[in-house]
């Protein structure tokens, strides 16, 4: 039942394929672009390694490296 109120509301806004990797990737993305510690996320998704988990940060345009020069 759960899975048709998800299928319905990604519908409702365009989209019209979610899957449960979708809804994975999208909570991973989503708590890493809002500051979530990389091993924290690496846990709840259960992954063996950071660098799998590394594959869910996105750069984004707005992100500059010379932010970072003292």
């Amino acid at each position: 039942m759960i899975w048709e109120i998800v299928k319905k509301a990604a519908k409702r806004i365009g989209l019209h394929n979610p899957s449960l990797h979708w809804l994975r990737h999208g909570n991973a993305s989503h708590s890493l672009d809002r500051g979530a510690p990389i091993h924290l996320v690496s846990q709840s998704l259960g992954h063996a390694s950071v660098a799998t988990t590394s594959r869910y940060l996105h750069a984004k345009p707005s992100d500059c490296s010379s932010l970072y020069l003292g």
